[in-house]
């Protein structure tokens, strides 16, 4: 009985609008867990001064927003100077006022550069206060960028969604 109950606490922490599912993306050999069924885009955007495809997919659920960028480069002897050019224009963006940096371990990523996670606080367009966090990691000719933004990341949520990240 202690078992029972036990499992249905469990279940009952679980959020009932975070229905995690396994997804491949299309742009990179890669799967993930996201929290609600994928939306896709790719467009071409300048990126160290040249043309790059960026492919994403990701979704939004309970006021979260869930996604996976991959940019394809020309150059992978700049992919370290390119992926801090990215994170420094994600926090800018973001109106960032504080951000922390951990190394992330990420089995089939290349290093250096290692593999970072970001942890940041800022502002949205509209002046809302919003947390992120984010894994940068490059592979290849592709670098790659993990986000969560919500007015709050929580830790089961984001050891889900990053713990998810598999390279094939």
């Amino acid at each position: 009985m202690a078992l029972i109950t036990s499992l249905a606490l469990q279940l009952s922490a679980c959020s009932p609008g975070l229905n995690w599912r396994l997804v491949r993306t299309e742009a990179a050999s890669v799967t993930l867990l996201l929290p609600c069924k994928p939306d896709r885009a790719s467009k071409v955007v300048p990126l160290g001064g040249q043309a790059s495809t960026l492919s994403m997919v990701g979704c939004e659920a309970e006021g979260a927003m869930f996604a996976l960028a991959v940019a394809d480069i020309a150059q992978p002897a700049q992919a370290a100077e390119l992926l801090v050019q990215w994170q420094s224009l994600t926090l800018a963006h973001m109106r960032a006022s504080a951000h922390t940096q951990v190394p992330f371990l990420l089995a089939g990523a290349a290093s250096p550069p290692t593999p970072v996670r970001v942890q940041a606080q800022g502002q949205q367009a509209d002046g809302r206060a919003v947390h992120s966090q984010a894994v940068y990691f490059v592979r290849g000719a592709q670098l790659f960028q993990a986000v969560i933004y919500a007015p709050q990341v929580s830790a089961e949520m984001a050891d889900t969604f990053f713990g998810g990240i598999k390279l094939e």
